[in-house]
């Protein structure tokens, strides 16, 4: 898939993830593969830099955590879910009216 097509899209990507529960890194990797039936398969040099900006830019909260005996990095959608709930509505409603 052409990349230039990603590239607006990584942010709404990984903040639809983080909607309904915590990740760290690598689950949002595998996740976002498996949801997307293997279409998007985003690389950690793009992910982690992203993660920090949005965390940065108040969407994001991290925390260590522990999975499977390792401690990881976990983030959650913070303080602009509304915000960030409003504008994937109305991308979705933008989408929908598109794709029918």
């Amino acid at each position: 898939m052409d990349k230039s097509l990603l590239s607006g899209s990584n942010t709404m990507l990984l903040l639809q993830l983080l909607k309904d529960q915590d990740m760290y890194g690598y689950q949002m990797i595998e996740e976002l593969r498996k949801r997307s039936q293997d279409v998007f398969e985003m690389k950690v040099g793009t992910l982690y830099p992203l993660l920090h900006s949005l965390e940065k830019s108040g969407f994001l909260q991290s925390y260590e955590g522990e999975a499977a005996g390792k401690k990881r990095i976990y983030y959650q959608l913070e303080r602009k879910k509304g915000e960030w709930a409003e504008y994937a509505g109305a991308v979705m409603h933008v989408m929908q009216l598109q794709l029918d």
